[in-house]
């Protein structure tokens, strides 16, 4: 038995000390919030409850997953609702389109929708490469250490019946962008296909294609929202933790992560006190903990120029009506996408037709809001914080921009029905969160040959030290964040003798 610590209390580091202290180990959780979550975090405000980070739940069997290690059935503890159509499309030419999890469904809505006679068949078609891409990530990607091509393939399993088929099939080189468009040829519905990749922040043209994967993911196993809204996801994890004896403290920032010979020996706090540790999984922004945890680790900055992920502004609305026109989930789309990723990712100033996610739980949960009204919530995505923006300035103009857009495109007239407000801007989320200049989603997953590789979740540079977080392998969004935990605890125990042989393979058999 190990004694391990956590640093930050989201939702990678909950699935690690959940996992860890399931197998044996002792678990020692540091949270420098007085919260427990990180980004899932929850406000309540004048009556409204909001989900402030993720609203977006998929593959719930990574979960599942977590509680079958401590013997537990997740249905026992948290309640979730499929939802179906998965979320609505509004044009900037007035056309709306819903997105449908079963095929024939959305084959019926894509002939209803566009007026070319290919277009459904060539979502089918996209569909049939996603699904193979999924099932790779699956076999190669998911629930295991990953930093590299290198570590998915190595010389032993590249003479397997099978794996330099799925090598080529990653389509290496070629982008997201470009894989979509070359089967849908209406330009509204591959925007809407490009916006699966979104869940990594990264612009479509610059992703590579193997995150097309993500729509077979999400169509397959749906998405999910669980009653009371997704904080419940860390308040369900945070039980568990606690059954398990994970010994947590919020509001405990750790100074640095120490080291004896190359290998972790504990960690510092801020109130200097030191804490005698095995190992460490750091859940915390992977470059911000090799820079101010590790005082910088020149190998870890050699290996890759990692690029952080696009920010964001997010409002939250509280609305004494609800609008009719919405689902749960909605995206109202931007006029021109090449023009809108060109001002996010490339000049790194808020696009001024933006394309805006929007979701209004009171469709599903009527909960969240009093009087038959909607807690709305609108994330409009935006550059990683640059030198120069004062978002204390750019932040009521940008308002504005992002409310007439939401008039405009998808009919949404708020402004007089808005009784309570709150919002967040990049510095804002920079602040809160710690994260690499205001990225919500990590680090950013361009680049056509490697983009969809993070920093590897077991330390090339530090015995002991493991990453966990949506800046370290998978990535962002919800799932992959909680695998990543998952396969940063996986990597700890088995490297201190713990369970052995657990296999991508075997493991995808038991969920």
């Amino acid at each position: 038995m190990a004694r391990v610590g956590i640093i930050g209390g989201g939702l990678g580091g909950l699935a690690a000390a959940c996992t860890l202290a399931a197998r044996g180990h002792a678990v020692v959780l540091f949270e420098r919030n007085e919260w427990l979550g990180g980004k899932a975090a929850v406000l309540e405000q004048d009556g409204f409850r909001f989900d402030m980070g993720p609203t977006i739940l998929t593959l719930p069997s990574v979960l599942r997953r977590i509680f079958s290690e401590a013997g537990r059935d997740l249905d026992d503890s948290l309640g979730l609702v499929r939802l179906d159509p998965q979320w609505r499309s509004f044009f900037d030419d007035g056309s709306v389109l819903d997105l449908h999890s079963y095929p024939a469904a959305m084959r019926k809505a894509l002939a209803e929708f566009s007026p070319r006679t290919d277009v459904a068949r060539g979502y089918e078609r996209f569909l049939q490469l996603s699904e193979r891409l999924h099932r790779i990530s699956r076999n190669w990607f998911f629930y295991r250490p990953v930093g590299g091509l290198r570590d998915m393939f190595d010389a032993g399993n590249m003479v397997q019946a099978g794996t330099l088929g799925d090598v080529l099939a990653m389509r290496m080189g070629r982008s997201v962008a470009g894989t979509v468009r070359s089967f849908i040829s209406d330009q509204r519905v591959a925007q809407m296909v490009d916006h699966f990749t979104q869940y990594v922040g990264s612009a479509p043209d610059q992703s590579p294609a193997v995150l097309c994967g993500i729509a077979h993911m999400q169509t397959s196993e749906g998405i999910w929202y669980p009653r009371g809204g997704t904080g419940e996801v860390a308040k369900t994890l945070v039980r568990l933790a606690t059954e398990l004896g994970v010994e947590i403290t919020t509001d405990c920032c750790v100074r640095r992560i120490t080291t004896d010979r190359g290998a972790v020996s504990g960690v510092e706090l801020e109130n200097g006190e030191f804490v005698r540790l095995d190992a460490v999984v750091a859940n915390s922004d992977a470059v911000r903990t090799h820079r101010e945890l590790l005082g910088g680790v020149k190998a870890f900055e050699r290996r890759r120029r990692y690029e952080p992920a696009c920010s964001g502004v997010v409002l939250y609305l509280g609305l004494k009506r609800r609008a009719p026109q919405l689902l749960h989930h909605n995206f109202v789309f931007s006029r021109d996408p090449h023009e809108e990723f060109d001002f996010i990712y490339r000049k790194g100033e808020p696009a001024p037709d933006p394309t805006c996610y929007v979701c209004a739980p009171a469709q599903t949960d009527p909960t969240v809001a009093p009087n038959d009204g909607e807690a709305l919530y609108v994330l409009v995505h935006a550059p990683y914080l640059r030198k120069g923006q004062d978002w204390r300035k750019m932040f009521p103009a940008y308002r504005r921009v992002i409310l007439e857009k939401l008039r405009r495109t998808a009919g949404l007239e708020i402004e007089a029905d808005i009784v309570t407000e709150s919002a967040l801007t990049p510095q804002d989320i920079h602040d809160r969160y710690a994260v690499l200049d205001g990225a919500i989603y990590g680090l950013a997953s361009h680049g056509k040959f490697f983009g969809a590789f993070k920093p590897n979740n077991r330390s090339p540079d530090l015995r002991g030290l493991y990453l966990a977080g949506g800046a370290a392998h998978p990535g962002p969004g919800m799932p992959m964040v909680l695998m990543s935990g998952w396969i940063a605890a996986d990597a700890l125990d088995q490297d201190i003798g713990g369970v052995a042989g657990r296999s991508p393979a075997t493991l995808a058999e038991r969920v």
